[in-house]
């Protein structure tokens, strides 16, 4: 399967405390995950203690949207994948999908930016993840 433009992909374990009283993984547990999808992408793609310490930047998180397909229960083999679906001048779109056997579960959307840890204000795009984008291989 082609790599889409910052993709990463981790494998997650549905615990006790992540399902509700019905059985099915809380709304709330996805927020999480995508939040742990993208500090994975960040590792690896921009290291925080790079856009923080050298540029004096940090990634905010403006909007995130999740469509709920069919629910996740304990012990399902959960696996997230995320990548950069927009690199744009000042804003990033980021989409993810939640599978259980090939079979979709959710799908996620997350618009992003930078902003400058001094004044609060948004940033452009930092050109390496831009040229880091146009590099890569897109489905």
């Amino acid at each position: 399967m082609p790599t889409k433009p910052f993709q990463v992909t981790l494998n997650f374990t549905v615990r006790t405390y992540d399902i509700d009283f019905v059985g099915i993984v809380s709304n709330i547990v996805y927020v999480r995950w995508l939040e742990d999808l993208r500090l994975q992408a960040l590792a690896k793609f921009f290291p925080l203690d790079t856009a923080m310490q050298e540029l004096g930047i940090a990634p905010v998180l403006l909007r995130t949207e999740i469509d709920y397909k069919q629910p996740v229960r304990l012990f399902d083999p959960l696996i997230g994948t995320l990548w950069a679906a927009e690199i744009g001048r000042v804003r990033q779109v980021l989409q993810a999908e939640f599978t259980v056997n090939g079979e979709l579960r959710a799908a996620a959307r997350q618009t992003t930016c930078f902003i400058d840890l001094a004044t609060g204000r948004p940033q452009p795009t930092p050109a390496v993840l831009r040229e880091q984008a146009v590099g890569q291989p897109e489905s």
